[in-house]
């Protein structure tokens, strides 16, 4: 994982993001004004929030799972692939492969959906970064934020 902004992609370092615990770059763009304490969750959240994302050629998102849904937007770049490895205890060893990005043509979707509690981890497709927006309802909070233990990468679950 990167730690220091001398190693950022350019594009992380124009939209100066820094480096988030599941690898690759982020910062927080949005949070809704308005708040609420769903049930289950163990305080009041923003009803959704929303981040910058990059993730550099060759950088990888370690297995991770959020309590609320997420949803991936598109920007620039390459092709992402988005794994979704379930919602059991571990993510499960065949995942499900989301390709996004613009070319819709070629099977790439723009945006995808990953449930409440998912494992998902993601890479770029090529050899290009990729910018993304990520927003989550009922919005993100570490304290709902769960990295898979020992996990280093995408290519194993």
């Amino acid at each position: 994982m990167p730690t220091s902004s001398s190693r950022r992609p350019p594009l992380a370092a124009e939209l100066d993001l820094e480096p988030h615990p599941e690898g690759g770059w982020y910062r927080r763009t949005w949070e809704s004004g308005m708040r609420a304490h769903p049930e289950g969750y163990p305080g009041p959240r923003p009803t959704a929030t929303a981040i910058h994302y990059v993730l550099g050629a060759g950088e990888e998102s370690r297995w991770h799972r959020v309590r609320g849904a997420e949803l991936w937007l598109w920007h620039r770049g390459g092709e992402l692939t988005l794994l979704l490895g379930g919602a059991g205890e571990v993510p499960v060893s065949d995942p499900e492969r989301v390709r996004v990005g613009p070319a819709v043509e070629r099977g790439q979707a723009p945006q995808a959906v990953v449930p409440p509690g998912t494992w998902q981890a993601a890479r770029p497709a090529h050899d290009e970064a990729v910018l993304v927006s990520c927003v989550v309802s009922p919005g993100f909070d570490f304290a709902d934020f769960e990295l898979h233990p020992g996990e280093n990468g995408t290519t194993e679950s």
